[in-house]
């Protein structure tokens, strides 16, 4: 995404009026869950510029009056959100940057994880839901690739068996929507990776579980991607808006 990257870190790449992280912050905040703790590295002074500089009245109605001296907003995006900024190392693997906030999600049980660069229209409380009945130290949504990319099956002379569209591969890929019990953290290793690292062994432990989202989920990681949920957002159709819908994010 080298047309935005170059000036701001990518949670800030625009979406609208507001960047990438609003609006997953923003989905988080409708299902109750609005305390943050952003895991800062490259732009943090950026990142802590937009929420200081905050300005309401980008995303919400609000009535002028005294020729702009006076404005009183007809609803917030802020209000309830609580959130804490830390610098958790410019280079840091996501699991050295969860070990360096330990302490601000302790005591909390369970709580979400996210790489803030992915929006969905994922139920949010059904992977909470079934991560407790599961018992798991650690779930982590799986969605199917979304890339116009073939599979190959072949043989190990070369010879190809099926060849098909990932999509229908049965394959599944990481979503970035991960929940997570405080037990993670006596899993974690120093500079170690979450996915790459952590992962593999909780799975062979057995303490890790997936939530399989079939619905609409797109990672923004290139500037085609970012123009498709441009596109979305200015024809009124951001699937990832659950709070335009019904009380608990379902279609009203």
């Amino acid at each position: 995404m080298r047309d935005f990257s170059e000036r701001v870190p990518k949670p800030l790449v625009p979406v609208g009026p507001r960047p990438i992280l609003w609006h997953m912050m923003k989905y988080y905040a409708h299902f109750g869950h609005d305390d943050f703790v952003l895991c800062l590295g490259y732009g943090d002074r950026q990142i802590k510029e937009y929420f200081l500089e905050y300005k309401e009245w980008l995303s919400n109605d609000f009535v002028m009056t005294k020729g702009g001296e006076d404005v009183q907003l007809l609803n917030t995006d802020l209000d309830s959100w609580r959130i804490t900024f830390v610098n958790t190392g410019l280079n840091s693997e996501i699991g050295e940057r969860l070990r360096r906030v330990r302490e601000h999600v302790d005591g909390e049980g369970t709580f979400l994880c996210n790489y803030s660069d992915c929006l969905t229209d994922l139920y949010l409380p059904g992977v909470i839901d079934q991560h407790h009945k599961a018992g798991a130290t650690a779930t982590m949504t799986v969605v199917p690739p979304t890339t116009s990319f073939h599979v190959v099956d072949a043989d190990e002379t070369g010879k190809v068996r099926h060849v098909g569209p990932v999509n229908t591969s049965g394959m599944w890929i990481n979503g970035g929507y991960i929940v997570l019990d405080e037990a993670i953290f006596d899993e974690l290793r120093p500079d170690e990776d979450l996915v790459g690292g952590t992962f593999p062994r909780l799975a062979q432990a057995g303490k890790l579980n997936s939530y399989r989202h079939t619905g609409n989920w797109i990672g923004v990681d290139t500037f085609k991607e970012r123009q498709l949920v441009e596109d979305l957002y200015l024809k009124g159709d951001p699937f990832w808006a659950v709070w335009k819908r019904g009380r608990n994010g379902l279609p009203c």
